[in-house]
């Protein structure tokens, strides 16, 4: 069968791992958690628990390691913009995870008591609010209106993707198009806005800059795929959250998306009575999972993922040949493997 997927799936094409590339940014990555220390440190109490909760959960820092990576790409040394701006994107997907957790009464993140099961709704949306206004302030800092361009357009098309979302709870005619929509206003653009804003720090020119945005939308998107397809087949201990839950809160996500394209009215109820239920009791997660494995569902989204990454992989070709790219690049892989 013909390789699709060269630069993915060839031995002979050089990556590097994921220990590797973030053994690259090791340092200023250190400096960016410093950084979220000193930003949640308030002489508000609650703030400075919580916000101190939130930086100790960790986390992939993925969009923290793609603004230090884009930086660096024509070889300027980071300095305390990129360090700040790498703290500002983490504080803006940190917020955006916690009003999430609100928007879906989760009670889990990262293996711990999500904040609003520990501190209520009341306070948890507050502290969603105050991220990211801390992410705005230290943003205006800079005083560059394109990186501001480029962050309240990613965050306007966050906060859409939020909305659309819960339009669309229960709809059991979700469509594809309908979907990847959503994934991109909800993950992508933050992905994308990253990488841009590195760019950008490091002089990065205009089609430059279009070659990084190129690659954040299509990584961000394989990125949520891969998220949607661990969802059913991964486990909670690996999450640090409740597996299948996506449809338990009436998302129908890709998979499932095919599996309702099939017509099968059996299958078709079976997801209904899940949404219905907000639960697995009359249908086992278990045998929802052998539907979409029997009909090929979780192979064609990993085949939409790595498809994305090599676009994202592609994306980057015309970029100077550099550690840095060859890191980016990477990162592909690593995102299509990773299991959590």
């Amino acid at each position: 069968m013909e390789n699709k997927y060269p630069s993915l799936l060839n031995p002979a094409v050089t990556r590097l791992t994921p220990q590797q590339i973030f053994e690259l940014i090791k340092d200023d990555l250190v400096e960016v958690e410093e950084e979220l220390a000193r930003q949640v440190q308030s002489s508000v109490h609650i703030i400075h628990q919580i916000g101190r909760y939130l930086m100790d959960a960790g986390g992939k820092r993925i969009r923290p390691a793609l603004l230090l990576l884009g930086s660096r790409l024509l070889g300027r040394p980071s300095g305390r913009d990129v360090i700040r701006m790498a703290a500002v994107v983490e504080f803006l997907h940190t917020a955006t995870l916690v009003h999430d957790d609100i928007i879906d009464e989760a009670e889990l993140r990262r293996g711990r008591p999500s904040v609003n099961s520990h501190w209520g709704n009341e306070i948890t949306v507050l502290m969603g609010d105050w991220l990211y206004m801390v992410a705005f302030e230290n943003s205006l800092k800079e005083r560059n209106f394109g990186l501001l361009d480029i962050l309240t357009r990613a965050t306007r098309k966050m906060v859409e993707g939020e909305l659309i979302e819960l339009m669309h709870v229960g709809n059991l005619d979700l469509t594809e198009a309908n979907y990847f929509d959503l994934i991109r206003r909800k993950t992508a653009y933050l992905f994308c806005a990253s990488v841009e804003i590195g760019g950008l720090l490091g002089g990065a020119n205009r089609d430059e800059l279009q070659s990084l945005h190129d690659y954040g939308m299509n990584l961000g998107t394989a990125f949520q795929l891969i998220d949607d397809v661990l969802d059913f087949a991964s486990s909670e201990d690996a999450l640090g959250k409740p597996a299948g839950n996506d449809l338990k809160e009436g998302k129908l996500t890709l998979p499932v998306i095919y599996l309702m394209e099939s017509g099968d009215p059996a299958l078709r109820e079976m997801v209904a009575t899940v949404i219905r239920d907000r639960d697995y009791t009359h249908v086992a997660r278990r045998q929802l999972l052998d539907a979409l494995n029997g009909m090929g569902a979780l192979d064609r989204a990993r085949e939409e993922a790595r498809a994305h990454s090599a676009a994202a992989w592609n994306a980057l070709d015309a970029m100077p040949d550099t550690t840095s790219r060859l890191a980016l690049q990477s990162l592909t892989q690593f995102i299509l493997e990773r299991e959590h």
